[in-house]
Protein backbone atom coordinates (compact mmCIF):
# COMPACT_ATOMS: atom_id res chain seq x y z
CA UNK A 1 0.00 0.00 0.00
CA UNK A 2 1.29 3.46 -0.90
CA UNK A 3 0.28 6.34 1.41
CA UNK A 4 0.62 10.03 0.53
CA UNK A 5 0.38 12.18 3.67
CA UNK A 6 0.58 15.79 4.78
CA UNK A 7 3.98 16.18 6.43
CA UNK A 8 2.39 17.96 9.41
CA UNK A 9 0.52 14.85 10.57
CA UNK A 10 2.34 13.48 13.64
CA UNK A 11 3.17 9.84 14.37
CA UNK A 12 2.74 8.77 10.75
CA UNK A 13 5.30 5.99 11.06
CA UNK A 14 4.03 4.82 14.42
CA UNK A 15 0.47 4.39 13.17
CA UNK A 16 0.74 3.72 9.44
CA UNK A 17 4.15 2.12 8.69
CA UNK A 18 2.63 -1.36 8.83
CA UNK A 19 0.34 -0.51 5.91
CA UNK A 20 3.16 0.26 3.49
CA UNK A 21 5.27 3.11 2.13
CA UNK A 22 4.59 6.66 3.37
CA UNK A 23 5.34 9.68 1.19
CA UNK A 24 5.30 12.96 3.11
CA UNK A 25 4.52 16.25 1.38
CA UNK A 26 3.50 19.81 2.23
CA UNK A 27 -0.28 19.79 2.31
CA UNK A 28 -0.68 22.53 -0.30
CA UNK A 29 1.67 20.69 -2.69
CA UNK A 30 -0.47 17.54 -2.94
CA UNK A 31 -1.72 17.39 -6.53
CA UNK A 32 -2.71 14.81 -9.16
CA UNK A 33 0.88 13.86 -9.83
CA UNK A 34 1.45 13.23 -6.11
CA UNK A 35 -1.48 10.81 -5.83
CA UNK A 36 -1.16 9.17 -9.25
CA UNK A 37 -0.01 5.86 -7.78
CA UNK A 38 -1.27 6.26 -4.18
CA UNK A 39 -3.76 3.96 -2.47
CA UNK A 40 -4.39 6.17 0.57
CA UNK A 41 -4.38 9.94 1.01
CA UNK A 42 -4.01 11.49 4.48
CA UNK A 43 -4.51 15.25 4.76
CA UNK A 44 -5.20 18.16 7.05
CA UNK A 45 -7.37 21.19 6.33
CA UNK A 46 -5.12 22.91 3.76
CA UNK A 47 -5.48 20.22 1.08
CA UNK A 48 -8.58 20.39 -1.09
CA UNK A 49 -9.57 16.89 -2.16
CA UNK A 50 -12.08 16.47 -4.98
CA UNK A 51 -13.21 13.59 -7.15
CA UNK A 52 -11.35 15.26 -10.02
CA UNK A 53 -8.09 15.22 -8.05
CA UNK A 54 -8.37 11.46 -7.54
CA UNK A 55 -9.92 10.48 -10.88
CA UNK A 56 -7.91 7.70 -12.49
CA UNK A 57 -5.80 7.08 -9.38
CA UNK A 58 -5.84 4.00 -7.12
CA UNK A 59 -6.87 6.10 -4.09
CA UNK A 60 -9.88 4.58 -2.37
CA UNK A 61 -9.42 5.98 1.14
CA UNK A 62 -9.06 9.63 2.16
CA UNK A 63 -8.55 10.51 5.80
CA UNK A 64 -8.46 14.06 7.14
CA UNK A 65 -6.92 14.34 10.61
CA UNK A 66 -9.18 17.29 11.39
CA UNK A 67 -12.69 17.97 12.65
CA UNK A 68 -13.78 19.90 9.55
CA UNK A 69 -14.50 18.43 6.12
CA UNK A 70 -15.23 21.56 4.08
CA UNK A 71 -11.99 20.98 2.16
CA UNK A 72 -13.31 17.63 0.93
CA UNK A 73 -15.78 17.06 -1.93
CA UNK A 74 -17.82 14.61 0.11
CA UNK A 75 -20.54 14.02 -2.48
CA UNK A 76 -18.11 13.63 -5.36
CA UNK A 77 -15.82 11.31 -3.43
CA UNK A 78 -18.74 9.15 -2.32
CA UNK A 79 -20.00 8.90 -5.89
CA UNK A 80 -16.51 7.84 -6.98
CA UNK A 81 -16.47 5.06 -4.39
CA UNK A 82 -13.82 6.66 -2.19
CA UNK A 83 -14.14 6.09 1.56
CA UNK A 84 -13.72 9.31 3.55
CA UNK A 85 -12.92 9.55 7.25
CA UNK A 86 -12.52 12.58 9.50
CA UNK A 87 -11.61 13.04 13.16
CA UNK A 88 -14.58 14.73 14.87
CA UNK A 89 -13.75 16.22 18.23
CA UNK A 90 -10.02 15.53 18.03
CA UNK A 91 -8.92 19.13 18.62
CA UNK A 92 -11.96 20.41 20.50
CA UNK A 93 -10.04 20.74 23.78
CA UNK A 94 -7.30 22.77 22.11
CA UNK A 95 -9.84 25.18 20.65
CA UNK A 96 -11.51 25.59 24.04
CA UNK A 97 -8.14 26.49 25.55
CA UNK A 98 -7.51 28.94 22.71
CA UNK A 99 -10.80 30.70 23.47
CA UNK A 100 -10.05 30.77 27.20
CA UNK A 101 -6.65 32.35 26.50
CA UNK A 102 -8.31 34.94 24.28
CA UNK A 103 -10.75 35.76 27.08
CA UNK A 104 -7.90 36.17 29.57
CA UNK A 105 -5.96 38.46 27.23
CA UNK A 106 -8.91 40.61 26.20
CA UNK A 107 -9.90 40.98 29.85
CA UNK A 108 -6.41 42.25 30.71
CA UNK A 109 -6.34 44.69 27.82
CA UNK A 110 -9.79 46.13 28.47
CA UNK A 111 -9.64 46.02 32.25
CA UNK A 112 -12.87 44.01 32.30
CA UNK A 113 -13.60 40.68 33.94
CA UNK A 114 -14.51 37.87 31.57
CA UNK A 115 -16.20 35.87 34.32
CA UNK A 116 -19.23 38.13 34.39
CA UNK A 117 -19.75 38.40 30.64
CA UNK A 118 -22.43 36.61 28.62
CA UNK A 119 -20.81 34.43 25.96
CA UNK A 120 -22.74 33.64 22.81
CA UNK A 121 -21.60 30.45 21.07
CA UNK A 122 -22.51 30.16 17.39
CA UNK A 123 -22.41 26.49 16.40
CA UNK A 124 -22.88 23.94 19.19
CA UNK A 125 -21.27 20.84 17.72
CA UNK A 126 -18.21 19.08 19.09
CA UNK A 127 -16.24 22.26 19.82
CA UNK A 128 -19.08 24.60 20.71
CA UNK A 129 -20.58 22.14 23.18
CA UNK A 130 -17.22 21.54 24.82
CA UNK A 131 -16.69 25.29 25.18
CA UNK A 132 -20.14 25.81 26.68
CA UNK A 133 -19.67 22.95 29.14
CA UNK A 134 -16.34 24.40 30.30
CA UNK A 135 -17.56 27.99 30.59
CA UNK A 136 -20.76 27.07 32.42
CA UNK A 137 -18.80 24.90 34.83
CA UNK A 138 -16.73 28.03 35.54
CA UNK A 139 -19.91 30.01 36.21
CA UNK A 140 -20.08 31.90 32.91
CA UNK A 141 -23.50 32.48 31.34
CA UNK A 142 -23.72 31.12 27.78
CA UNK A 143 -26.16 31.59 24.91
CA UNK A 144 -26.49 28.96 22.18
CA UNK A 145 -27.15 29.54 18.48
CA UNK A 146 -27.36 26.72 15.95
CA UNK A 147 -30.14 27.03 13.33
CA UNK A 148 -29.95 23.43 12.00
CA UNK A 149 -30.29 22.05 15.53
CA UNK A 150 -33.07 24.51 16.35
CA UNK A 151 -35.05 23.47 13.27
CA UNK A 152 -34.55 19.84 14.28
CA UNK A 153 -36.33 20.59 17.56
CA UNK A 154 -33.39 20.99 19.94
CA UNK A 155 -34.30 23.22 22.87
CA UNK A 156 -32.38 26.06 24.48
CA UNK A 157 -31.26 27.71 21.24
CA UNK A 158 -31.80 31.29 20.09
CA UNK A 159 -31.51 32.92 16.69
CA UNK A 160 -28.41 34.80 15.66
CA UNK A 161 -29.95 38.27 15.83
CA UNK A 162 -31.04 37.75 19.44
CA UNK A 163 -27.57 36.46 20.25
CA UNK A 164 -25.98 39.56 18.71
CA UNK A 165 -28.23 41.76 20.82
CA UNK A 166 -27.50 39.99 24.12
CA UNK A 167 -23.97 38.56 23.98
CA UNK A 168 -20.95 40.44 25.32
CA UNK A 169 -18.67 37.86 23.73
CA UNK A 170 -19.25 35.83 20.58
CA UNK A 171 -17.28 32.69 19.82
CA UNK A 172 -17.84 31.13 16.41
CA UNK A 173 -17.64 27.34 15.84
CA UNK A 174 -19.58 26.59 12.66
CA UNK A 175 -18.53 24.53 9.62
CA UNK A 176 -18.08 26.35 6.33
CA UNK A 177 -20.96 25.82 3.91
CA UNK A 178 -21.97 27.91 0.91
CA UNK A 179 -25.05 25.98 -0.19
CA UNK A 180 -28.04 24.25 1.34
CA UNK A 181 -30.50 25.51 3.91
CA UNK A 182 -27.87 26.83 6.33
CA UNK A 183 -25.03 28.56 4.46
CA UNK A 184 -22.35 29.95 6.75
CA UNK A 185 -20.16 31.71 4.18
CA UNK A 186 -20.31 35.40 5.18
CA UNK A 187 -22.67 34.49 8.00
CA UNK A 188 -21.27 37.61 9.63
CA UNK A 189 -21.73 40.25 6.96
CA UNK A 190 -21.41 43.99 7.47
CA UNK A 191 -24.94 44.34 8.84
CA UNK A 192 -24.43 41.69 11.51
CA UNK A 193 -20.97 42.98 12.40
CA UNK A 194 -22.42 46.46 12.91
CA UNK A 195 -25.08 44.89 15.14
CA UNK A 196 -22.49 43.73 17.69
CA UNK A 197 -23.00 45.26 21.13
CA UNK A 198 -20.86 48.21 22.10
CA UNK A 199 -17.56 46.89 23.42
CA UNK A 200 -18.27 43.34 22.26
CA UNK A 201 -15.52 40.73 21.93
CA UNK A 202 -15.64 38.51 18.83
CA UNK A 203 -13.53 35.34 18.50
CA UNK A 204 -13.50 33.31 15.29
CA UNK A 205 -11.67 29.97 15.33
CA UNK A 206 -13.92 28.14 12.86
CA UNK A 207 -13.37 29.04 9.19
CA UNK A 208 -12.21 32.34 7.70
CA UNK A 209 -15.02 32.97 5.18
CA UNK A 210 -17.64 32.72 7.94
CA UNK A 211 -16.81 36.43 8.39
CA UNK A 212 -16.76 38.83 5.44
CA UNK A 213 -13.20 40.01 6.01
CA UNK A 214 -13.51 43.14 3.85
CA UNK A 215 -16.63 44.14 5.77
CA UNK A 216 -14.88 43.39 9.06
CA UNK A 217 -12.04 45.74 8.15
CA UNK A 218 -14.53 48.52 7.40
CA UNK A 219 -16.44 47.93 10.64
CA UNK A 220 -13.32 47.83 12.81
CA UNK A 221 -12.03 51.05 11.27
CA UNK A 222 -15.30 52.68 12.36
CA UNK A 223 -15.73 50.94 15.72
CA UNK A 224 -12.59 50.84 17.87
CA UNK A 225 -14.79 49.65 20.74
CA UNK A 226 -14.86 46.13 19.29
CA UNK A 227 -12.23 43.56 20.28
CA UNK A 228 -11.75 40.89 17.60
CA UNK A 229 -9.57 37.78 17.75
CA UNK A 230 -9.10 36.01 14.41
CA UNK A 231 -7.44 32.65 14.08
CA UNK A 232 -8.87 32.01 10.61
CA UNK A 233 -8.83 34.27 7.55
CA UNK A 234 -11.01 34.43 4.48
CA UNK A 235 -8.16 34.24 1.99
CA UNK A 236 -5.60 32.24 3.95
CA UNK A 237 -2.74 31.57 3.67
CA UNK A 238 -2.89 35.21 2.55
CA UNK A 239 -3.60 37.49 5.50
CA UNK A 240 -4.32 41.18 5.12
CA UNK A 241 -1.79 43.10 7.25
CA UNK A 242 -4.31 45.94 7.45
CA UNK A 243 -7.02 43.69 8.90
CA UNK A 244 -4.59 42.01 11.28
CA UNK A 245 -3.56 45.45 12.56
CA UNK A 246 -7.20 46.20 13.39
CA UNK A 247 -7.64 42.93 15.30
CA UNK A 248 -6.87 42.64 18.99
CA UNK A 249 -5.41 39.17 18.39
CA UNK A 250 -4.25 37.60 15.12
CA UNK A 251 -3.08 33.99 14.86
CA UNK A 252 -2.33 31.60 11.94
CA UNK A 253 -5.14 29.00 12.11
CA UNK A 254 -3.69 27.22 15.12
CA UNK A 255 -6.55 27.31 17.65
CA UNK A 256 -6.72 23.53 17.76
CA UNK A 257 -3.00 22.94 17.22
CA UNK A 258 -2.27 21.27 20.53
CA UNK A 259 -0.08 18.21 20.14
CA UNK A 260 -2.71 16.15 21.92
CA UNK A 261 -5.39 17.19 19.43
CA UNK A 262 -3.16 16.29 16.49
CA UNK A 263 -2.31 12.93 18.03
CA UNK A 264 -5.98 12.11 18.59
CA UNK A 265 -6.69 13.02 14.97
CA UNK A 266 -3.99 10.66 13.71
CA UNK A 267 -5.24 7.87 15.96
CA UNK A 268 -8.83 8.30 14.77
CA UNK A 269 -7.84 8.12 11.12
CA UNK A 270 -5.63 5.11 11.79
CA UNK A 271 -8.63 3.32 13.33
CA UNK A 272 -10.76 4.27 10.32
CA UNK A 273 -8.13 2.92 7.90
CA UNK A 274 -7.94 -0.33 9.89
CA UNK A 275 -11.71 -0.65 9.53
CA UNK A 276 -11.51 0.06 5.79
CA UNK A 277 -8.72 -2.49 5.29
CA UNK A 278 -10.35 -5.10 7.53
CA UNK A 279 -7.38 -5.04 9.89
CA UNK A 280 -7.46 -5.06 13.71
CA UNK A 281 -6.49 -1.91 15.58
CA UNK A 282 -3.03 -2.93 16.73
CA UNK A 283 -1.54 0.42 17.76
CA UNK A 284 -2.79 2.50 20.68
CA UNK A 285 -2.18 6.21 21.17
CA UNK A 286 -1.22 5.64 24.79
CA UNK A 287 1.81 3.66 23.64
CA UNK A 288 3.05 6.38 21.29
CA UNK A 289 2.17 9.69 22.95
CA UNK A 290 5.24 11.55 24.23
CA UNK A 291 5.67 12.76 27.80
CA UNK A 292 7.14 16.11 26.78
CA UNK A 293 5.15 18.98 28.21
CA UNK A 294 3.70 17.12 31.17
CA UNK A 295 4.13 18.82 34.54
CA UNK A 296 3.05 18.81 38.17
CA UNK A 297 2.53 21.98 40.22
CA UNK A 298 2.69 22.32 43.98
CA UNK A 299 0.42 25.19 45.02
CA UNK A 300 -0.21 27.08 48.24
CA UNK A 301 -3.62 26.12 49.69
CA UNK A 302 -4.34 29.81 50.32
CA UNK A 303 -4.09 30.72 46.63
CA UNK A 304 -6.92 32.67 45.00
CA UNK A 305 -8.95 30.58 42.53
CA UNK A 306 -9.11 33.09 39.67
CA UNK A 307 -5.41 33.96 39.99
CA UNK A 308 -4.42 30.28 39.93
CA UNK A 309 -6.70 29.54 36.97
CA UNK A 310 -5.22 32.40 34.95
CA UNK A 311 -1.63 31.35 35.71
CA UNK A 312 -2.33 27.69 34.96
CA UNK A 313 -4.12 28.40 31.69
CA UNK A 314 -1.28 30.68 30.62
CA UNK A 315 1.26 27.98 31.43
CA UNK A 316 -0.56 25.53 29.17
CA UNK A 317 -1.25 27.97 26.35
CA UNK A 318 -0.76 31.72 25.88
CA UNK A 319 -2.35 33.18 22.74
CA UNK A 320 -0.09 36.24 23.02
CA UNK A 321 2.85 34.12 21.84
CA UNK A 322 1.11 33.14 18.61
CA UNK A 323 -0.13 36.70 18.11
CA UNK A 324 3.42 38.03 18.45
CA UNK A 325 4.83 35.49 15.97
CA UNK A 326 2.09 36.26 13.47
CA UNK A 327 2.60 40.03 13.67
CA UNK A 328 6.36 39.65 13.32
CA UNK A 329 5.84 37.58 10.19
CA UNK A 330 3.44 40.11 8.67
CA UNK A 331 5.77 42.98 9.56
CA UNK A 332 8.87 41.41 8.01
CA UNK A 333 7.35 39.73 4.94
CA UNK A 334 8.17 41.74 1.83
CA UNK A 335 5.13 40.81 -0.25
CA UNK A 336 2.09 38.55 -0.56
CA UNK A 337 4.21 35.56 -1.55
CA UNK A 338 6.30 35.83 1.59
CA UNK A 339 3.20 36.30 3.74
CA UNK A 340 1.63 33.15 2.33
CA UNK A 341 4.84 31.18 2.90
CA UNK A 342 5.22 32.69 6.36
CA UNK A 343 1.69 31.69 7.34
CA UNK A 344 2.34 28.07 6.42
CA UNK A 345 5.75 28.13 8.10
CA UNK A 346 4.21 29.26 11.39
CA UNK A 347 1.96 26.22 11.25
CA UNK A 348 4.65 23.80 10.14
CA UNK A 349 7.12 24.89 12.84
CA UNK A 350 4.53 25.24 15.58
CA UNK A 351 6.08 24.87 19.08
CA UNK A 352 5.17 22.15 21.54
CA UNK A 353 1.76 22.74 23.07
CA UNK A 354 -0.02 20.32 25.38
CA UNK A 355 -3.46 20.52 27.00
CA UNK A 356 -4.77 21.18 30.50
CA UNK A 357 -5.04 17.49 31.33
CA UNK A 358 -1.23 17.23 31.20
CA UNK A 359 -0.83 19.68 34.11
CA UNK A 360 -1.52 18.12 37.51
CA UNK A 361 -1.67 19.81 40.90
CA UNK A 362 0.15 17.95 43.67
CA UNK A 363 -1.36 17.96 47.13
CA UNK A 364 -4.58 19.34 45.70
CA UNK A 365 -6.59 17.68 48.47
CA UNK A 366 -5.63 20.57 50.77
CA UNK A 367 -6.92 23.20 48.33
CA UNK A 368 -10.28 24.79 49.15
CA UNK A 369 -13.18 23.04 47.44
CA UNK A 370 -13.96 26.08 45.29
CA UNK A 371 -10.40 26.11 43.96
CA UNK A 372 -10.51 22.38 43.23
CA UNK A 373 -13.80 22.82 41.39
CA UNK A 374 -12.43 25.64 39.23
CA UNK A 375 -9.37 23.60 38.25
CA UNK A 376 -11.46 20.55 37.41
CA UNK A 377 -13.90 22.63 35.40
CA UNK A 378 -11.02 23.99 33.32
CA UNK A 379 -9.78 20.46 32.59
CA UNK A 380 -6.77 20.21 34.91
CA UNK A 381 -5.80 17.09 36.86
CA UNK A 382 -5.82 16.91 40.65
CA UNK A 383 -3.41 14.46 42.24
Amino acid sequence: MRIVADENIPLLDGFFASFGDIIRMPGRAIDRAAVSDADVLLVRSVTRVSAELLAGTPVRFVGTCTIGTDHLDLAGLAAAGVRVASAPGCNARGVVEYVLSCLLTLAERTGESWWGKTVGVVGVGEVGNRLITTLEALGVRCLRCDPPRADAGERGLIDIDQLLAEADVISCHVPLTSEGAYPTSHLFDEQRLQALKKGAWFINSSRGPVIDNLALARVLSQRPDLQVALDVWEYEPEVSPALAALCALATPHIAGYSLDGKLRGTAQIYAALCDFAGEPVAVRLEALAPNAGEATWQVNPEVCADWLLARALRWVYDVRDDDARMRHMLRTAADESQRRAGFDQLRKMYPLRRETGLLAFAGSDVLPVNVQNVLLAAGFTLS
